[in-house]
């Protein structure tokens, strides 16, 4: 800092300029106990770490492998349900069901199928959408949850905006 210089000269104080404190003789041994600034950079000081939980979900993430097998439409669902036609409450018990079957037998892929969601030049108000609004918290307190890698949006050859993949973990 001793070699930069300000760019614009500061303007002059318009008023008196105060002369600095003197510090009284009584006071300058105060002002020496105090521990010199270190030189360089300090770290910041460590904060205590919170232990981790013993049931922490696992994030829902997956490689760029898959995100791009995906993306593509490359990836063959194991298999699909389809929750067209029905109300929220037999909606929730038939996912239940069907990702119960798909863990069982061993599936890696399965395709959800929700309807797509109302345009939002729709004028008049709908009442679709409550399904797919509702999967993501269904999906979160799920007794399977653990079981599910990820969840993503299909692939317009298998729904596109009406349908989702599940990823589920492996064994």
């Amino acid at each position: 800092m001793a070699t930069v210089r300000p760019l614009r000269a500061a303007a002059a104080p318009a008023g008196p300029v105060a002369k600095p404190a003197v510090v009284p003789p009584a006071a300058a041994p105060a002002q020496a106990a105090k521990p010199p600034k270190p030189a360089g950079r300090v770290p910041p000081p460590r904060l205590p770490v919170a232990p981790p939980a013993a049931a922490k979900p696992r994030p829902n993430t997956l490689d760029g492998g898959w995100d791009k097998k995906l993306g593509r439409g490359i990836v063959i669902p194991d298999s699909s349900i389809d929750l067209h036609g029905h109300s929220l409450a037999s909606a929730h018990a038939l996912l239940d069901q069907g990702l119960e079957r798909a863990i069982a037998r061993g599936d890696r892929v399965l395709l959800l199928v929700t309807g797509k969601p109302p345009r939002p030049e729709s004028e008049r108000p709908h009442a679709r959408g409550a399904i797919r609004a509702a999967i993501a918290d269904w999906l979160a307190a799920s007794r399977h949850a653990d079981a599910i890698a990820a969840v993503r949006g299909a692939h317009p050859r298998h729904g596109g905006q009406g349908a989702l993949y599940i990823v589920l973990r492996r064994r």
